[in-house]
């Protein structure tokens, strides 16, 4: 007998028990924050509002947000701050480093937002972000998370020179939601950024995330799997949508922690290496775990 297709049931509920998370207040915590303030950085963990703020700082782990905190587009889902960046800060590198070596972490994450009036947009700042921690502490394993530097492929191929440890760049959502909630950006562009990143450095393992209620369909998830398989991503994140304000993207219902787990079993089965999947998981939630997956795999 085959199985039931997978389906997703559409309700409008209040806010369920397994996406309330406790306030942040560690002693540890209160410490990164300072070291962050110390050095003028930002962090996606702040100004995404991510709910896993409390629990990832309270273990000595943080995402670092280059480029400054003003991005160039406007994605409807997105809480951080777009419109015009300000001038460029060659110096942050330096203090991104320094703040990875003042917290003595062993993986470190780095991220930005989009800069489309750079150039390169911003592919030398994460190169150097990535030596400067490399020289620092040489035993910290670096993750990228970067934008799609629309379709540059010398941008993609800067960064990888820099040899991080993963590199990631998000799906976010199915391409039929492309238009409506990823200003700027495109399903091809992203597929074609990932297939260059696996043919470039094939050492290092590629990474994507979707977020889960935006409107998407089962099989519009299941076609996505297919085509993030097809260019060799190994390491695959699902988490909930969560609308940062009434003036971003509607949610469209929660997802219970069940279909996180189905939708995991389905990933897993056809091929990725590691798959995060859960209410509050975010790209860089576990990040360390998924890359030592993702190692083991590469080195079998």
């Amino acid at each position: 007998m085959s199985e039931a297709p997978l389906q997703f049931i559409r309700t409008r509920e209040p806010k369920p028990e397994w996406l309330k998370v406790r306030a942040p207040g560690s002693e540890n915590y209160l410490r990164l924050r300072g070291i962050m303030r110390d050095l003028k950085l930002n962090t996606v963990c702040e100004d995404a509002h991510c709910p896993n703020i409390g629990e990832c700082w309270h273990h000595g782990t943080a995402t670092f947000m280059i480029l400054g905190d003003i991005c160039t587009r406007a994605c409807t889902y997105c809480a951080v701050a777009h419109g015009r960046p300000a001038t460029l800060d060659i110096d942050e590198p330096r203090r991104v480093g320094e703040a990875v070596e003042k917290m003595g972490l062993k993986y470190a994450v780095i991220t930005s937002v989009d800069r489309d009036d750079l150039p390169d947009g911003g592919a030398a700042i994460y190169a150097e972000t990535i030596r400067d921690i490399k020289r620092r502490l040489s035993d910290c394993r670096v993750e990228v998370l970067i934008p799609d530097f629309k379709g540059e492929a010398a941008s993609l191929q800067t960064v990888l020179d820099a040899r991080p440890d993963v590199l990631n760049h998000n799906t976010e959502t199915v391409p039929r939601l492309y238009r409506a909630v990823r200003s700027g950006g495109q399903y091809s562009r992203l597929l074609e950024l990932l297939d260059r990143s696996r043919t470039y450095a094939p050492e290092i393992p590629t990474k994507t995330g979707m977020m889960m209620g935006l409107g998407e369909e089962p099989d519009e998830v299941i076609d996505v799997f297919k085509d993030l398989r097809k260019v060799g991503v190994s390491i695959l994140t699902l988490g909930q949508y969560l609308r940062p304000s009434e003036n971003h993207a509607v949610m469209t219902r929660y997802y219970h922690p069940d279909e996180f787990r189905e939708l995991k079993r389905i990933a897993m089965g056809m091929g990725f290496v590691h798959v995060e999947a859960g209410p509050l998981v975010r790209s860089s939630y576990h990040a360390h775990e998924q890359a030592d997956a993702a190692q083991a795999a590469l080195a079998r």
